[in-house]
């Protein structure tokens, strides 16, 4: 789901933490030493406390445990020392060069967090700016949703969506663009931001259509002459008033599907459409068509992360099905239940990207 929240930041253990389980393993392996009654050196064995912070801790803990772990360790062969002095002078450099090496790689290990840190600050940050942050209430309507982009190291993939209160009503954009993850980021905002532009300035939901249409031409007039592949992009614009008929175009993406509080299930007829950057291919307008949305209905609009999800015997989830299973859900919590049922379809293996809308109307219908 698109959020608004901050990436968290690494955590490390606190001082008081770390402190008290140095001094506990040290007591403890002190003890050990002293009861084993043998002339082995398992003070030794406390060279391994820095090493454990060096993947864990900050670097003054793991320099601060390492100064511990060498004076323990010199005052333990003062008191107990080697059979000759070449022996003690041996184990105190080499305990030193251990530590300085955890030391080295500690320090490596909090840059390169710090360096993914601000990587994953920037993502988020462009998340914001390409998906609005969900739940959306508008004045026609409550709009609900989920947003999984296929990488799980990513927060943004080749699915998209956008809500826009116009003078017009709220129009709706749900689309995915070929191909999956972050390969399809460019077609996806040049869509969102002629819809952004489009929803304002034309009367026409058609004339929406077809700047959408443009902005993918011109995306990929643009991708030829970088060498890099054109893009189609699946859609449908919605536009919801009150006391109308939502009106919808269809851009050769997958049928709304109205939801009844009873569990029926009902796809939406649109008149048909091909997917934005194909309209050169159809030699027809786009056409408008238009549907009721009762008040206590609930429209879903999915993306095919959830259709094509398939079984072990290669079967695709039966959306619609379980939709009708989920009627009692609250609209809010749908998309959640219907992901979560196709994850458990496919066995938790998720090959594209995936978005759940489900809109309802803010009053009577």
């Amino acid at each position: 789901m698109a959020s608004d929240d901050e990436p968290p930041a690494p955590r490390a253990p606190g001082d008081r933490a770390v402190a008290l389980g140095v001094l506990a393993a040290t007591a403890l392996v002190l003890a050990v030493q002293a009861f084993s009654g043998s002339g082995s050196r398992l003070v030794l064995l406390l060279v391994f406390l820095p090493a454990l912070l060096a993947g864990l801790g900050t670097v003054a803990q793991t320099v601060a445990a390492s100064l511990w772990v060498t004076a323990v360790v010199a005052v333990h062969s003062a008191l107990y020392p080697p059979s000759d002095l070449p022996a003690r002078l041996g184990t105190l450099l080499g305990v030193v060069a251990a530590e300085a090496a955890v030391i080295g790689l500690c320090a490596r290990r909090v840059r390169h967090e710090g360096e993914l840190f601000r990587m994953r600050q920037s993502a988020v940050a462009l998340q914001r700016q390409l998906l609005r942050p969900l739940p959306v209430r508008t004045a026609e309507l409550e709009l609900y949703g989920l947003y999984l982009p296929v990488a799980q190291d990513t927060l943004v993939g080749g699915d998209l969506y956008d809500v826009a209160q116009t003078p017009y009503g709220t129009r709706v954009l749900v689309g995915d663009v070929q191909g999956k993850g972050l390969r399809a980021i460019g077609a996806g905002f040049a869509v969102l931001s002629a819809f952004r532009e489009a929803a304002f300035r034309e009367a026409e939901l058609t004339a929406v259509a077809d700047a959408l249409e443009a902005a993918v031409e011109r995306h990929n007039a643009y991708a030829v002459q970088s060498g890099e592949q054109e893009r189609f992009v699946t859609a449908t614009v919605l536009c919801v008033r009150r006391g109308a008929h939502v009106r919808a175009v269809d851009c050769g993406h997958l049928a709304p599907c109205l939801l009844w509080p009873d569990g029926r299930v009902e796809a939406v007829e649109l008149p048909g459409g091909v997917p934005l950057g194909l309209a050169a291919l159809a030699g027809q307008p786009r056409a408008v068509g238009r549907f009721a949305l009762p008040g206590e209905g609930v429209l879903v609009l999915l993306t095919d992360g959830i259709t094509e999800a398939r079984d072990a015997s290669g079967a695709f989830y039966p959306a619609e099905r379980e939709l009708a299973a989920l009627a009692g859900v609250p609209a809010a919590e749908l998309p959640g239940a219907l992901e979560r049922g196709a994850r458990r379809w496919s066995g938790g293996h998720r090959r594209d990207d995936v978005t759940v809308l489900a809109l309802r109307r803010t009053g009577p219908g």
